[in-house]
């Protein structure tokens, strides 16, 4: 695991950064936009999964087994993402309809 770790540095250094720069752009967006912003979010993420799950199946066999466990832990991420942000963002549409008596 440490091996690991040492290995793959820089990207955990990138992962980071991305993570605060996200949040950083995600907390000024506008009320208005977040229902957009969801939406195009959960294409994105669909098709970086549809990657993830292309790159797993295409695993040489002699992969570590903590490349092969994290890899399907990420899809499952990813998954579960899409899933939640299309719930989510359902629910942000149904505040836009028209209240039926």
């Amino acid at each position: 695991m440490i091996l690991f770790l040492q290995e793959n540095l820089e990207s955990i250094y990138i992962v980071l950064l991305c993570v605060f720069i996200g949040i950083e752009v995600l907390s000024n967006v506008p009320t208005v936009l977040h229902t957009p912003l969801m939406s195009g979010a959960n294409a994105i993420s669909g098709v970086i999964t549809i990657g993830a799950i292309a790159l797993m199946l295409q695993l040489p066999e002699d992969t570590s087994i903590w490349i092969q466990i994290l890899g399907g832990i990420a899809v499952f991420l990813g998954v579960l993402n899409i899933a939640g942000g299309f719930m989510v963002t359902q629910k942000m549409l149904q505040m836009f309809q028209p209240k039926s008596n």
